[in-house]
């Protein structure tokens, strides 16, 4: 089941954020760097402030009631590039470490694809670090192709992300 993230669910949403990155990159970045990023990502004013945005949503997975995975996705303006009306950004995808390979990660791509649709989008996109080839694979496998890049900063370390879109015009 996918359910929108509240607001009252804050704490709840900073653990499963701060968990699944920490599980997803901590072991590959500097760990003075990973603290400093985090340390500002993940904080309940920096989450409450994305969770109130307008142009923002993030949904949680659910299992049993207990979320194990989410997603965030922004619109127009909360985009990190393109800010245009007919696109979306999938700004985080992340499945807690337990539940990888049970499809939910799928199961939250496909619920914002088919959202998109339904709002009439015309494309969803992303940024994927060029490091985490199993992600660039998936999306891959889920009609994204690269278009681009930019940089995303962990700390004091400039890494790049691949910027991958899917049109969904002709789907």
């Amino acid at each position: 089941m996918i359910h929108r993230v509240l607001p009252s669910e804050v704490d709840t949403l900073i653990n499963l954020s701060r968990k699944t990155f920490y599980d997803a990159f901590a072991h590959q970045n500097n760990p003075d760097d990973f603290e400093a990023y985090t340390s500002a990502a993940f904080t309940r004013e920096q989450l409450l402030s994305e969770l109130e945005n307008p142009e923002s949503a993030f949904y949680f997975a659910l299992i049993d009631d207990e979320p194990v995975g989410y997603i965030k996705l922004n619109y127009r303006n909360a985009q990190a590039e393109y800010q245009e009306a007919d696109g979306v950004e999938v700004s985080r995808l992340y499945v807690h470490a337990d539940y990888q390979g049970k499809k939910i990660g799928n199961q939250l791509l496909d619920f914002a694809i088919n959202k998109s649709k339904e709002d009439g989008l015309k494309y969803i996109w992303l940024g994927v670090w060029d490091q985490n080839h199993a992600a660039q694979r998936f999306y891959t496998r889920n009609g994204f192709e690269p278009v681009g890049t930019h940089a995303f900063v962990i700390g004091t370390d400039v890494q790049t992300d691949i910027l991958m879109k899917r049109e969904l015009v002709n789907d």
